[in-house]
């Protein structure tokens, strides 16, 4: 119970603090620009990974613990329980937004700026970037140790920055998922369900090459159940 209340938790912040962000900047311009929100999405999953890394792995991210199944991480059993109380946090999250910005139209929702096809691509790319460090800087399937969190912070940094402006830069369909629910921005909310599943799956195969057996562990009882 407490892996999935931290999941809720870390999802939530990553919602509220990220696109807040974004909502904060829109209604007053020039207050974080383009660079800041980077940084707020980056430096909310980096502090999310100190603070929850150890108890649920700080997957924060349904696309995230597809990805750990994927590499024998993670039991195929507890997915759905990770992924209803990541969506849960998620839309908690939006709707705390609607609340406070309810003059906000898209609460900070995911939108392309460029066909459909590329923005598919971004996501996809972004999200096995993201994935392969993700599987090369955990264990098991948790986010936790010295460097991890600034890993996949930094990670986070850059892919906001570049993929941004073409995609939105979800990586995440939870994040995508409770703006869009909120705001009912769902005509394109697909490409943030099928590009971060597919860039996350093939992940591991590219981390199997490179690490060997390493890369792909069986999940142990901590693992499975928390602490």
């Amino acid at each position: 119970m407490n892996k999935w209340t931290a999941e809720i938790i870390g999802t939530f912040n990553l919602v509220f603090f990220g696109c807040g962000a974004i909502i904060v900047n829109d209604l007053y311009p020039n207050t974080l620009g383009h660079l800041g929100i980077s940084l707020a999405f980056g430096l909310i999953v980096m502090a999310m990974i100190y603070s929850i890394g150890n108890v649920s792995g700080a997957h924060l991210n349904p696309a995230v613990t597809l990805g750990f199944a994927v590499a024998k991480r993670f039991t195929w059993k507890e997915i759905l329980p990770y992924w209803t109380c990541q969506c849960l946090g998620a839309i908690i999250g939006a709707a705390l937004l609607k609340f406070l910005f309810p003059s906000h139209t898209t609460l900070g929702a995911t939108l392309p700026s460029v066909p459909l096809f590329k923005a598919l691509i971004t996501e996809i790319i972004f999200s096995f970037a993201l994935m392969f460090i993700i599987l090369n800087v955990s264990t098991g399937h948790k986010e936790k140790g010295i460097m991890a969190g600034v890993a996949v912070g930094g990670t986070i940094v850059f892919a906001a920055l570049v993929g941004g402006p073409i995609s939105g830069a979800s990586l995440n369909p939870a994040r995508s998922l409770g703006p869009a629910l909120l705001s009912g921005s769902l005509a394109d909310f697909w490409i943030y369900i099928l590009g971060p599943c597919v860039g996350t799956y093939l992940a591991h195969p590219f981390c199997s090459i490179i690490q060997g057996n390493e890369c792909c562990e069986q999940p142990n009882e901590e693992q499975t159940h928390g602490k």
